[in-house]
């Protein structure tokens, strides 16, 4: 049996995406919300083949790796988060990039040449490469509102990955995925209007309206840090709404907080998107912390750290 292993962010599944339209095959589908990245575990040694993982950290899934590699099961990884030690194993083959300016899907659309350039297209701009994610579209000849529209579709991808618990997303990302693999183009989605392209912008335009009344809980020269309440829509906008202040605002560092039902917070954490560094460095300090230089988290913040978040965050892009 084999086993696909990806994100449920924009970037995970449509790196599988461009894979399953380039190389079809039957797989059982493993993922989840943005931040449940322990997806690894999932597979069971005894029943896989073959295993394919996409936009997970190896190092947040290195013993379930190591299980699937002692039991001969052929891993093709792709990621663009911090690896630790890549396993030396024959039955690994590992595309590992840690560059702040590219991401799981880019990395694909590498390995197959370009073969579903819009998708990746898409996927970047869902996480917030904008700068790479023009330049490709600029590459493969798009027009403005054919770029408009792709970064419409990566951002509200990227949005229903986002919440606590699968039953605040709108779509669960397995099913996402099966929606979006019907279409070899994603303008060709964008143009259909029985599509989920729809159903997902109204739903990203209301919960981001409700977003413009988050609690300012810093704002200093350096940084600035916003709290949301603890409820589904604030949960579901926490990622993309993290990604519009680091737009708005390129040189300061942002964090956006969501209360949760133990009052603890869920952190995002996005570096400026002018010194695309550190987010992992932060949020790691913390237990539950993780990431990647230019947008990290932590699932649960004590009240009682979280003025230590805020100087540690402020304080890191002083210069």
């Amino acid at each position: 049996m084999h086993f696909d292993v990806f994100n449920g962010d924009a970037d995970g599944i449509i790196a599988l995406v461009q894979l399953r339209l380039a190389r079809p095959k039957e797989s059982r589908l493993i993922t989840g919300v943005k931040r449940d990245i322990a997806l690894l575990k999932q597979v069971s040694p005894e029943q896989a083949n073959s295993v394919t993982v996409l936009d997970i950290s190896m190092e947040q899934n290195s013993d379930a790796l190591a299980s699937l590699l002692a039991h001969q099961v052929e891993v093709f990884y792709v990621d663009h988060h911090r690896p630790g030690d890549i396993p030396e194993d024959e039955h690994l083959k590992a595309t590992i990039n840690t560059d702040a300016n590219t991401c799981t899907s880019l990395l694909v659309n590498e390995l197959l040449q370009g073969q579903y350039v819009n998708w990746a297209i898409a996927a970047a701009f869902g996480d917030n490469m904008k700068a790479a994610a023009t330049a490709l579209a600029e590459k493969a000849g798009l027009s403005k509102e054919q770029r408009q529209q792709l970064e419409a579709l990566g951002i509200y991808i990227n949005y229903n990955g986002y919440g606590r618990d699968l039953d605040d997303l709108h779509f669960h990302p397995a099913e996402l995925f099966k929606l979006l693999v019907k279409y070899k183009d994603p303008l060709e989605l964008i143009a259909d209007s029985n599509s989920i392209f729809a159903t997902l912008e109204s739903a990203y335009r209301q919960d981001m309206a409700k977003a413009k009344s988050a609690r300012v809980l810093f704002d200093g020269p350096s940084a600035k840090v916003v709290l949301l309440a603890d409820q589904p829509w604030a949960r579901r906008v926490s990622g993309v709404f993290g990604n519009d202040l680091a737009n708005a605002s390129p040189d300061k560092a942002h964090a956006v907080l969501t209360l949760n039902a133990d009052l603890s917070y869920t952190v995002s954490v996005r570096a400026p998107l002018n010194n695309k560094q550190g987010a992992d460095s932060i949020c790691v300090q913390f237990p539950t912390g993780g990431g990647r230089a230019a947008a990290a988290g932590i699932n649960h913040l004590p009240q009682e750290k979280l003025e230590a978040f805020i100087e540690a965050v402020s304080q890191y892009y002083l210069t």
